[in-house]
């Protein structure tokens, strides 16, 4: 599971500069105006072999003090709910203000791992007494760093990954399956995790956005324990009218982090959707478990061909997501809602299968005397050893002789293959492309 980082801080301290920096492009939309982050929400950064998920808890609209203050606190309390370390930013050219105090209180309450980020240190040698005056928030060393000139970002790196796990630990508390459930808002989310549970424990109502947070519900099922994740639904950006909108994604995205397999419900009404596309899309990047579950399917006017016509469609809207498990059900009626569990523990068995490195060989092998690698001005791919370096998901590495050899389209074909001879349904698979010099 990735450690989640989030950076909280008034508007215009350089929140969505130090993202852009650190994410390794100009992901955010940054202009002097405060409050003007709009886009991309989250980044995977990875420094010195430590992979993490950085979350920009978004820009706040400046009309008055009061307002920058109420929403600087909302931001800390999603941060404080969702990240495991929290990079607190503030401005050495404005210095301290009233609103780094109180927000500062709220982070130092919180018992998480808080770093005090002093952005806009341009110049080290002149701006060093500005930065001293930071240490009256009692919260520790402040680190001096510029994200616009990129300096000073390697130390605060070393100090964020110092509070990471090692690698390893806390994995035998909880081996329970964890299962993630995903949509828009008022897709049936929690009306699902209610039929699971048998208890009404989220509030349901027909507003959209009703359930703030994410919750955990442990559901027993033949004897197994699983762990439901239920998290608020995400809306379409133009919908994004409230800063909590925004956060259903924030929240999506720790959510789908933290779970083994995400249960994506679409609505059978509405009929699949772009916006659907992209919460899938949020799983798929991450290799998880992947179930597609219509939701209200009691709902709509079936005849023989509906299941058959609706699987087309959503494998063409979803295309990527040609591996995904799909199963109709109704939340409100309770109809095929317990198959989830046998669905679950299918793609659980998929996305951590390993196959045994002669056997692997051989399929590939067989692939390539069945359909010839792609050959270019004459040189020919040639694959000399494939191996499985590891599981969730399940991750192949590829020896060959030239990497720009291997198309996407043929890489396809290999994986095609290797689906077919093992399955692998409900999971995504990764390929690493090594060369390695031709054998003399």
């Amino acid at each position: 599971m990735k450690p989640v980082v989030a950076v909280v801080g008034r508007p215009n301290v350089g929140k969505s500069t130090l993202f852009n920096a650190l994410a390794g492009e100009r992901i955010s939309i940054v202009e002097d105006t405060p409050g003007v982050t709009r886009d991309r929400i989250y980044a995977e950064v990875n420094w010195l072999d430590k992979n993490f998920t950085l979350i920009d808890t978004g820009g706040i609209e400046p009309e008055s003090d009061d307002v920058i203050l109420s929403q600087m606190r909302e931001q800390a309390e999603i941060a404080i709910e969702t990240a495991d370390v929290i990079l607190f930013l503030t401005d050495v050219r404005t210095g301290l203000v009233d609103s780094d105090q109180k927000v500062c209180e709220m982070l130092r309450r919180s018992q998480k791992p808080v770093l005090l980020v002093v952005n806009k240190v341009d110049d080290f040698e002149k701006f060093m007494p500005s930065v001293y005056e930071f240490y009256q928030l009692g919260i520790g060393d402040p680190i001096p760093v510029s994200g616009a000139l990129k300096l000073g970002i390697g130390d605060m790196l070393d100090e964020v990954i110092k509070f990471f796990p090692e690698q390893g630990e806390g994995k035998e508390e909880d081996d329970r399956p964890k299962i993630a459930v995903i949509g828009k808002p008022n897709v049936g989310k929690s009306s699902l995790v209610n039929r699971l549970t048998g208890k009404n424990r989220s509030i349901v109502s027909d507003i959209a956005g009703t359930t703030r947070d994410a919750i955990d519900t442990t559901v027993v099922y033949s004897g197994r324990e699983y762990v439901f994740i239920d998290t608020a639904g995400i809306r379409r950006k133009s919908k994004i009218k409230e800063n909590l909108e925004r956060y259903s994604v924030i929240r999506a995205v720790s959510a789908v982090e933290r779970a083994d397999v995400v249960v994506i419900l679409i609505d059978a009404v509405e009929g699949v959707t772009e916006q659907d596309a992209k919460i899938a899309g949020i799983a798929h990047d991450r290799g998880k478990g992947i179930i597609l579950a219509v939701n209200k399917w009691d709902a709509v006017e079936k005849n023989d061909q509906s299941v058959k016509e609706y699987t087309i469609e959503i494998r063409r809207v979803l295309s990527f997501l040609s591996y995904a498990e799909i199963l109709f059900l109704s939340a409100k009626s309770g109809q095929r809602v317990n198959k989830i569990f046998d669905m679950v523990d299918l793609v659980l068995a998929n996305n951590s299968m390993r196959i045994q490195t002669g056997v692997l060989n051989e399929i590939i092998a067989e692939a390539c005397a069945m359909k010839q690698p792609p050959s270019d001005k004459g040189k020919r791919l040639k694959i000399y050893y494939a191996t499985q370096a590891s599981v969730k998901p399940p991750t192949f590495v590829l020896f060959v002789n030239d990497k720009k050899l291997m198309h996407f389209s043929y890489q396809r074909y290999l994986e095609n293959q290797l689906r077919e001879t093992f399955g692998f349904r409900g999971t995504s698979m990764k390929f690493i492309i090594r060369e390695r010099k031709e054998e003399k």
